[in-house]
């Protein structure tokens, strides 16, 4: 007992004392956050107004995008942050609180409810215009499907339909020999070798000899020629899928150092966020009014 007195009276509180009263109060964060917000989204449209305005396509006077994207992204930061002090200070001013701590906190609760309340209404945004653009291009993806069946129905009743079997007997039931075909036929068993050595990476040797012997009928050159045409353009091919290659892991990391600075810079611009409205909190703190007791006492002795 004496020790549970010396711990109480030492200042330490025993487990399961009554704790302090909540000191946050969400209807004045809710009400920061919408500041923020309509004043965020109000600055916004002026600027895009004001970008519009600057757009002469007659005179050919408009500016470059890239001045665009740059006055653009600093008049966005700036309103995002004018948006967020504001909020941050009728927070504070509205929760009556005189701890700076407190509005501080306040103040770092509005900037979070606001940018998730911004990120749900652009989502919002971004799915009603992702679901009225499948439908606009479903619409006319089925007009286009309706007027080629409609074309395919109008040349179906104009082609003769034994005469594409015809056609397609002539050029299965070809003659072996090269110099007995015709070009079209030539043209696509060429064709299909072709194919063949695009899928597997290389030919056999009797399909290599086999597209020697068509390219130097259709051309009307030697077999050793027709050898190094084809060997020729297999080089050339090679390299153009080469600097494709190249091409495209340039573009995949330019995409990706492009997408890390993009994510950097947001980043930065969120902890700017947070600064600005803790900043505005703490200006709307309430002052602590101290009041002097300042009561006259009347002397009430005899008068001699």
């Amino acid at each position: 007992m004496s020790g549970y007195q010396s711990q109480y009276q030492s200042g330490a509180a025993p487990e399961g004392a009554p704790t302090l009263p909540h000191r946050i109060s969400w209807g004045a964060i809710l009400a920061g956050a919408l500041v923020a917000i309509a004043i965020g989204t109000a600055l916004n449209v002026l600027g895009f107004g004001i970008g519009l305005m600057n757009v002469d396509a007659q005179a050919r006077d408009t500016p470059s995008a890239g001045t665009f994207g740059l006055v653009g992204s600093l008049w966005l930061l700036f309103s995002n942050l004018l948006g967020l002090a504001l909020g941050g200070y009728v927070a504070a001013r509205l929760s009556g609180t005189s701890d700076e701590k407190d509005a501080t906190l306040h103040g770092a609760t509005v900037w979070a409810v606001a940018y998730l309340v911004s990120a749900m209404l652009v989502g919002s945004v971004a799915s009603g215009l992702g679901r009225t653009a499948s439908d606009a291009i479903s619409h006319v993806a089925g007009g286009a499907v309706q007027g080629a069946g409609s074309a395919a129905g109008a040349a179906a009743q104009q082609v003769d339909p034994d005469e594409l079997v015809q056609r397609a007997r002539i050029a299965l039931s070809g003659p072996s020999d090269v110099g007995r075909m015709t070009t079209e036929q030539r043209g696509a068993e060429i064709g299909s070798l072709v194919a063949k050595r695009a899928a597997d990476g290389n030919l056999s040797n009797d399909d290599r000899t086999r597209l020697n012997r068509l390219v130097a009928a259709e051309a009307g050159i030697s077999e050793g020629d027709a050898d190094a045409r084809v060997r020729g353009y297999e080089a050339q091919a090679q390299q153009a899928a080469q600097r494709a290659e190249e091409t495209a892991r340039q573009a995949a990391d330019a995409a990706a150092k492009g997408a890390a600075i993009g994510a950097f810079w947001i980043f930065a611009a969120l902890l700017l966020g947070a600064g600005a409205a803790v900043i505005g909190a703490r200006t709307g703190v309430r002052d602590v009014v101290t009041l002097a007791d300042r009561r006259v006492v009347a002397d009430r002795r005899p008068v001699a």
